[in-house]
């Protein structure tokens, strides 16, 4: 949002900052997670001690000229931040660059027998296979005898809250998810939401999923609502081309999901061999752009995704990462209206978020104000209160 200059972009050159403490903090610990979940040898060792030392002491490097997206990353910021600090650039750009050199430290791009092997799944699936995935599929029975409008209002829900399973999330913040009973919701706009999604049948939804695991069943499992209910004809479920940010859906984490549901039995099952029939038939259409794991806005997005998104009825936009993306990762005042920061997208949109960065707008005065009397600024990150907002 150029025109909003006095919203100033968040870097993580700041101690004590939040996003300090993810480049200084949480990037190694990810390093450290990756080097026990799989039996990487030497070369690879020696891979990651190197990312190690260049994403805490050193200056941002090129990728290798043989590197099959270089020219790409040349136009989302390379050539403008080589040499730069870490900590000395938009901390959106910093943060997505450390997954994209993580790959290369695991040899996910390069030819040879770790190609392709997702350095997260252990943690994805043990997550997936985990007794509260069990206690949750399991509620679902609960919900069969009740009226169609609230299964969907308690599915919303899930797919809100499920992101603070967020596993990139907990490395750092064992415990938060325990802290507060009944987190309160700072923003609602699910009535503007359920209005656009009037059970017509022809609309297409396009939902950007954030993580997979936990998270993405809640997801899947309000897509398959509402193509069974006929709220919507089609669904468009974007996730990333590639591993990232730890926990992000990707391809492989969407066929685990379904998989984990039709295999549970009851409810779970039914939904599961919904979205099985949805995706053979081409109602359930899976994208994944390469943006997607862009280190930049969606300001910035390039034409082929925008006419996908402006030709929905609605884009869903789910989780931190793409709330920071959708609004602009900058210290915006909070009372900025959601509106006005999401102008530049094309089409209706809506956000579903727990807060776990700095990054928000939309909050009336007396919100804001009530938040920080009880907690000071805690309530940005803490993962411990959420949003739902809507731009028609």
């Amino acid at each position: 949002m150029s025109d909003h200059p006095t919203a100033p972009v968040i870097l993580g050159d700041e101690p004590g900052t939040f996003p300090h403490g993810v480049l200084a903090d949480r990037h190694p610990a990810i390093i450290r997670q990756v080097r026990e979940a799989l039996p990487y040898g030497p070369e690879r060792q020696r891979a990651l001690d190197a990312l190690l030392t260049e994403c805490t002491q050193g200056t941002i490097e090129p990728l290798p000229a043989d590197a099959h997206d270089r020219d790409r990353w040349r136009t989302w910021g390379t050539d403008t931040y080589a040499g730069r600090s870490w900590f000395d650039v938009p901390w959106l750009w910093s943060e997505s660059w450390f997954y994209r050199r993580l790959l290369d430290a695991v040899g996910y791009f390069a030819p040879g027998p770790w190609q392709g092997v997702d350095p997260f799944r252990p943690s994805k699936l043990a997550e997936l296979g985990s007794p509260a995935t069990d206690e949750e599929l399991a509620a679902l029975d609960d919900l069969t005898g009740r009226p169609e409008h609230e299964r969907a209002r308690a599915l919303l829900h899930g797919s809100l809250w499920g992101n603070r399973a967020d596993l990139g999330f907990r490395l750092s913040a064992e415990g938060a998810e325990e802290k507060a009973a009944v987190p309160a919701l700072v923003a609602d706009d699910s009535e503007r939401l359920w209005s656009l999604l009037a059970a017509s049948g022809t609309g297409t939804l396009c939902l950007v999923a954030d993580n997979a695991g936990r998270e993405l069943v809640p997801d899947l499992l309000l897509i398959a609502h509402l193509l069974a209910h006929g709220r919507i004809g089609r669904a468009v479920l974007h996730v990333k081309p590639y591993p990232y940010y730890v926990s992000d859906a990707t391809t492989a984490d969407v066929l685990d999901a379904v998989r984990r549901l039709t295999g549970a039995g009851g409810a779970a099952a039914a939904y599961g061999r919904g979205l099985w029939s949805a995706l053979t038939d081409g109602r359930l259409v899976l994208r994944a752009h390469p943006f997607s794991c862009a280190p930049l806005p969606y300001a910035d997005m390039p034409d082929d995704l925008r006419a996908d998104f402006a030709a929905a009825t609605l884009t869903v936009v789910k989780g931190d990462l793409n709330y920071r993306r959708l609004v602009g990762d900058r210290y915006w005042p909070p009372t900025t209206p959601f509106a006005e920061a999401t102008a530049c997208f094309p089409g209706p949109v809506a956000a579903l978020r727990t807060l776990k960065s700095d990054v928000i707008t939309g909050l009336t005065a007396d919100t804001e104000a009530a938040l920080v009397a009880a907690e000071g600024q805690r309530w940005r990150t803490g993962g411990t209160h959420a949003l739902i907002q809507v731009r028609t």
